[in-house]
């Protein structure tokens, strides 16, 4: 079993795009006897293969998996970030406290995947370290993560800071700061 895994991953390098997405339901398909391997591939050359291998990882949701996807967020391609936040915030709640560790990174690409990560799991845990990135990240995409999580997780704590980020810098963060806000007030 373990050729026709490393056959399928190979695969996830296919120009084809529909040739990947079917190879990563296969995998999938396949699961837990597939993690180790998949595990491994994050470290591949192709882009691709971290990717895609990123993603089947989140939807398989074994926890092994989380500190590799951990590293995974420096990579240095975008889709293979994006990807492996997706697959982080699958994981649930065994991957919060890692990421709000990846709060504090010097790469604020790392710190913004991760708020957006911890945005998608809701944890209550997060709300603190978040409203700090929100209030004190130079990054407008790290604050503009953190906006959305907080409104995201549905928080109280994160109104007082929310209202204060109404008037951010980025217009990005003031949107997505009163659009949360809009939403609170709607449902009361």
């Amino acid at each position: 079993m373990a050729d026709n895994i490393n056959v399928l991953i190979e695969s996830l390098a296919d120009e084809d795009e529909l040739v990947r997405i079917q190879t990563a339901e296969s995998l999938e398909g396949i699961g837990e006897p597939a993690v180790e391997a998949l595990i491994e591939a994050l470290k591949n050359d192709d882009k691709n293969i971290r990717r895609y291998s990123a993603k089947v990882l989140g939807d398989i949701g074994d926890e092994r998996a989380i500190e590799p996807l951990i590293v995974n967020l420096k990579d240095s391609n975008k889709w293979v970030r994006r990807e492996t936040s997706g697959a982080l915030s699958k994981m649930g709640e065994p991957a919060t406290n890692p990421l709000i560790h990846l709060l504090d990174d010097p790469d604020w690409k790392v710190r913004g995947a991760a708020a957006w990560a911890l945005g998608r799991i809701g944890s209550k845990s997060a709300v603190e370290p978040l409203i700090k990135s929100l209030l004190e990240d130079e990054n407008g995409f790290v604050r503009s993560g953190a906006a959305n999580a907080l409104g995201n997780i549905g928080d109280k704590r994160a109104m007082e800071p929310l209202k204060k980020a109404t008037e951010d810098e980025s217009s990005y963060v003031r949107n997505i700061s009163k659009k949360f806000l809009e939403k609170w007030d709607e449902s009361k």
